[in-house]
């Protein structure tokens, strides 16, 4: 990552040609004492000797923003030397002299990274975040026409994507991988209100809609995944969440039947996604059309339409076998409407199969098969004379 340029100025009275790079340009000539050093400093393999060679660097050139360079090299160093406190406190006084100095302030957030200091990490992706936008709308330097300035921009921005990117990328990942409950909440909520332009804050604010479904903690969860919907109005996991949160809760079922639709027509037309084996998608895709169809038959039970819950209840049923546990609610379900259509004997036999399933709807199950009480032994027939 140098941050220097290395060139021959022919026309000395011209003003520095435009860079593509993001940060101030440090302009060393060829020949001179500085260019010399650089040139030593570079050919020298031996760790102890380059270290000398740039604090000698440093102690000769280092005024002005030629200080940068000498900066360069250090962090350089000590990153390969993996001491990533020595990185740190060089990319600080780097940023001190020029605060829009992308790389050092990339080389930073690897250090960080290796340190795996999350706040560090945090700190110096929101600073990148804010260089990039600080570029973005820099005026075109005195001299200069706007269309040779805005394609100057236009290649340093590409040309900063990648680390961009991975930076981004990074720190969302930080949340995803997260064991802990409440450090993943953190991570991601951390990334979600510091970089709420990312292309991977619609997953954060999934993730977290997911885990506070999880800790029952259902405000939050309605607020992310309407996030992720304004951004994402197909999202199929948030209509899917939303719709089985409002069924099961017996709330605004015109909005989940509606959601429940809108993921059937989704699924119905989905192509298989590349990183998935055939096998794979038709796993995901049962167990999504399950669940949707599941969702429905609540909102038609809630509005008595029984014979309709029934209907979506047993379409759910072979989607859902995979999944012991929505497949054993959808079973529960399943012998309630059975019950409420007086059909004890059914729903009997589906309550038994949930009661033998693991699962929190067990105990449930079982208790609606005790309301029911044991089965009436059949009728014997007269017999014949």
């Amino acid at each position: 990552m140098r941050r220097f340029i290395v060139g021959l100025l022919l026309v000395l009275a011209a003003a520095a040609p435009l860079c593509a790079q993001i940060g101030k340009q440090v302009l060393i000539m060829v020949g001179t004492s500085e260019d010399k050093a650089l040139t030593e400093i570079n050919r020298t393999s031996d760790p102890a000797q380059k270290l000398q060679l740039i604090e000698k660097f440093y102690a000769d050139f280092g005024k002005g923003d030629t200080a940068l360079v000498a900066y360069d090299l250090f962090m350089n160093y000590y990153l390969n030397a993996k001491d990533f406190d020595k990185v740190l406190e060089y990319g600080e006084k780097s940023l001190a002299l020029d605060p829009d100095n992308f790389n050092a302030a990339v080389t930073m957030f690897r250090a960080a990274q290796e340190k795996r200091d999350a706040d560090k990490m945090f700190d110096l992706g929101k600073r990148i975040t804010a260089i990039i936008a600080r570029y973005k709308i820099l005026p075109a330097p005195e001299g200069y026409d706007a269309d040779p300035w805005n394609a100057v921009k236009a290649a340093a921005l590409e040309k900063a994507e990648p680390n961009v990117n991975y930076v981004e990328y990074t720190l969302f990942n930080l949340g995803f991988q997260a064991q802990d409950q409440a450090q993943k909440i953190a991570y991601l909520e951390r990334f979600a209100t510091g970089f709420p332009d990312s292309q991977y804050t619609g997953y954060a604010e999934g993730q977290l809609a997911a885990v506070y479904q999880l800790t029952q903690e259902y405000p939050k969860m309605l607020a992310n995944a309407q996030k992720v919907l304004a951004r994402d109005p197909d999202n199929v996991n948030m209509l899917l969440l939303l719709a089985d949160y409002y069924s099961e809760k017996g709330e605004e079922l015109d909005k989940a039947e509606q959601y429940v639709r809108q993921v059937i027509d989704l699924l119905n037309k989905a192509e298989k996604p590349a990183e998935l084996s055939d096998e794979q998608w038709q796993k995901q895709k049962s167990l999504q059309l399950g669940v949707a169809q599941s969702a429905l038959g609540q909102v038609l039970i809630n509005r008595d339409k029984l014979q309709d819950a029934l209907d979506a209840f047993t379409a759910a049923k072979e989607l859902l076998r995979d999944n012991q546990i929505t497949y054993a609610r959808n079973l529960y379900r399943l012998g309630f409407t059975l019950a409420k259509m007086k059909r004890p004997a059914d729903a009997r036999t589906v309550l038994t199969e949930a009661v033998s399933i693991d699962s929190p709807y067990k105990a449930l199950a079982q208790d609606m098969l005790d309301r029911l009480g044991p089965a009436r032994p059949a009728k014997k027939r007269p017999s014949t004379p």
